[in-house]
């Protein structure tokens, strides 16, 4: 699997401590000002918005009647804006957590500190709202849902146990589960391999892989028991042992014969729906981009602005851009089809003219979505 960005791997909630940060905490001044002038209350604490004839800073989503674009700065923080002389707004109070911050600041306490993970009805009475109303709150503030968030913060409180025990009965409990049950069910699903294997580094882990041609090239593809874990062009055994150093790298040969035929298959006609079984791994915004990919449907593209929104993040365009590059099997989850605002292409780890075929292969066509350049 591709390593993290860590600029991602800081949305997995914490080490994973009870609030997730903010995935982009600073957009460009042109977003900025549009957030201010929508009166978004996503942009609030992304931001604060100096206006420096008054000498005071606001929340974007201030009801106050909006300055002159010339006379407004922008700052990630009150601190920055009280650094540059200015003082908080009476008004919106800027440094102050809003009701929705503060509801949210309970529902991650409520999880860090839940053995199971709490129910979507449950938090949403603690944080004083409607069920439907705090998990759009919820989603909107993080790109993840309350469960989603809750199933990353214990898998990565998981993970991080079995590295710091020496012994597996240890790590079971210092990540507060109440039995080894539990957690050894949370970690086959999660990880796709035992407790032991993963504090290990995945030594003793099985990958077999085989090559073959295919319409768009020389495809490496691998798979461990639970499904296909890397599928590339341009690589080899060496890439593939760079990517999993401590598993055991065998050749699949026959025993890997009919996966290697349906994903072939699937790779030649991308159009086509597959139920090829995967098994891929990443934080929890990685994962929530690769299932929005899995989305768009064959013949059709998004922009990386298009799947940030989908996800719940608008404002992590390049975010985004960067999960959506590490994808470590491609056509199976498309990352073909996100392209630039602008028609272009974009990049693709594999060159422009793979993802170019891809897409005539499903039909998209035209000079806005398939340009030379």
């Amino acid at each position: 699997m591709a390593e993290l960005a860590t600029r991602i791997d800081k949305l997995t909630p914490a080490a994973m401590n009870e609030r997730p940060p903010v995935l982009e905490p600073m957009p460009s001044d042109d977003a900025a000002w549009r957030a201010v002038l929508a009166r978004d209350r996503t942009a609030d604490g992304r931001f604060v918005t100096g206006v420096l004839t008054t000498g005071i800073y606001c929340r974007p989503s201030c009801a106050a009647r909006h300055p002159k674009r010339e006379n407004v700065r922008f700052f990630a923080s009150g601190a920055g804006a009280r650094e540059a002389g200015l003082r908080a707004c009476l008004r919106c109070k800027p440094d102050d957590l809003s009701r929705e911050e503060e509801a949210l600041e309970r529902a991650y306490a409520m999880i860090a500190g839940a053995e199971s993970p709490p129910t979507l009805e449950a938090l949403a009475a603690a944080a004083g709202y409607s069920p439907h109303h705090f998990h759009r709150l919820f989603k909107r503030a993080t790109g993840i849902t309350p469960a989603e968030y809750a199933r990353a913060r214990r898998a990565k409180t998981m993970t991080q146990s079995l590295e710091a025990s020496d012994r597996v009965t240890d790590a079971i409990y210092d990540a507060g589960y109440s039995g080894p049950g539990r957690f050894y069910a949370d970690a086959k699903a999660r990880l796709g391999m035992t407790p032991s294997t993963w504090r290990d580094g995945g030594r003793g882990e099985t990958i077999r892989w085989e090559m073959a041609e295919t319409d768009i090239g020389t495809m490496l593809l691998a798979a461990t028991d639970k499904g296909i874990c890397r599928l590339s062009f341009d690589e080899g055994e060496a890439d593939l042992r760079r990517r999993f150093p401590k598993a055991e790298i065998q050749r699949g040969g026959a025993a890997m014969a009919a996966l290697l035929e349906r994903t072939i298959a699937a790779v030649n006609a991308p159009e086509k729906p597959h139920d090829l079984p995967l098994d891929v791994r990443g934080t929890a915004f990685q994962e929530a981009v690769w299932r929005e990919l899995r989305r768009i449907p064959a013949g059709e593209t998004r922009s990386y602005a298009e799947v940030a929104a989908a996800v719940g993040k608008p404002a992590a365009v390049r975010a985004t851009g960067t999960a959506n590059g590490d994808n470590g099997v491609a056509v199976l989850i498309p990352c073909h089809r996100v392209i630039r605002a602008d028609g272009s292409l974009g990049g693709y780890a594999y060159g422009l003219e793979r993802k170019r075929k891809l897409l005539a292969k499903e039909g998209v066509g035209g000079e806005r979505e398939l340009p030379l350049g």
